[in-house]
């Protein structure tokens, strides 16, 4: 019997070490060079440099968002496989209510690693200088003036729903297959406006192609305040921002989940992190897995609730 006891030890510790040595996997639901790209990658080398193990990003684009996702749900619960996403993981269930995953049961939220707020852009041809010029504008002409987004249910997309609500008014949406095409004609003028995250507006309003009319969040941008925030504009609750938080599968134990939040809320502090994060706008987050869990759960009934009213369906 000790014998038998000493074999399976034996056994067992190149079993461990093969587990710990398993390459750590994030996966991306969007293409490389974007944002969250760049933090999942920031996410992999930290975990490389601070466990000395191998840690890679793989982007498996497509299906809005639900392809890589549910290869994360699926996914075992021992932390080697995870999961970097945005706003879209909280509204596509209320766009696809037929997934093939449970965006709360099958997940583990780690941590809210950084968010950027959105801006309220229009060509420079819209007579409209302020938000208030923009409504009255939009109450002249209900459903004349066109607002692109990089597609439907995007955050953007979902942006101008809440403020055609909150404000009352109509606009004509017009969604593109990515920001690749809404962008270019926002600044052409061919379509009049467009909720764009404060890294992507602050630039085109800098080469005159568009005109910032306010921040939706709640503190100017650093990068361009002059701006008013869309409290200031007299317009107040409209604070709108696209984050990125990491998850695992549900199986994850809460040891894991404390470990990898630890290790993740030291990465946001190291300056070199944070200057790369800063050069794209965005501001850094973390905290305990609890208040992403709760940043989470809070985003998905707000939006569910504003597709709903909007009779927003997926193409």
């Amino acid at each position: 019997m000790r014998r038998r006891g000493l074999l399976a030890a034996a056994l067992a510790v190149p079993a461990i070490a093969r587990a710990q040595d398993r390459a750590v996997t994030i996966l991306v639901p969007f293409s490389p060079g974007t944002s969250i790209d760049t933090l999942a990658r920031l996410t992999a080398e930290h975990l490389r440099r601070s466990r000395n193990m191998p840690a890679a990003v793989e982007n498996r684009v497509g299906g809005s968002g639900v392809i890589a996702t549910q290869a994360v749900a699926r996914a075992h619960g021992d932390g080697h496989t995870l999961l970097v996403t945005t706003n879209t993981f909280v509204t596509t269930p209320s766009l696809l209510p037929s997934l093939p995953y449970d965006p709360v049961s099958d997940f583990a939220p780690i941590i809210h690693l950084a968010s950027v707020g959105m801006a309220l852009c229009v060509h420079t041809d819209v007579p409209a200088q302020d938000v208030a010029g923009f409504v009255a504008l939009l109450r002249a002409r209900p459903g004349g003036v066109d607002y692109g987004s990089p597609g439907v249910g995007s955050p953007q997309h979902l942006a101008m729903a809440l403020f055609a609500q909150r404000t009352g008014t109509q606009a004509n949406h017009v969604p593109y297959r990515g920001s690749a095409g809404a962008l270019p004609d926002l600044s052409a003028g061919r379509v009049a406006a467009m909720f764009v995250p404060v890294n992507a507006a602050v630039p085109l309003a800098a080469d005159g192609r568009v005109r910032l009319l306010a921040v939706a969040q709640e503190r100017r941008s650093t990068q361009a305040p002059q701006v008013p925030t869309m409290a200031e504009a007299g317009f107040p609750g409209l604070e709108m921002e696209v984050w990125f938080g990491l998850l695992g599968p549900a199986g994850m134990s809460a040891a894991a989940v404390l470990r990898l939040n630890a290790e993740l809320n030291a990465m946001l502090e190291e300056p070199g992190v944070k200057q790369v994060l800063a050069r794209q706008e965005l501001e850094p987050k973390g905290g305990p897995a609890e208040q992403f869990a709760g940043l989470v759960n809070g985003e998905r009934a707000r939006w569910a609730r504003v597709i709903r009213e909007a009779g927003i369906t997926a193409e």
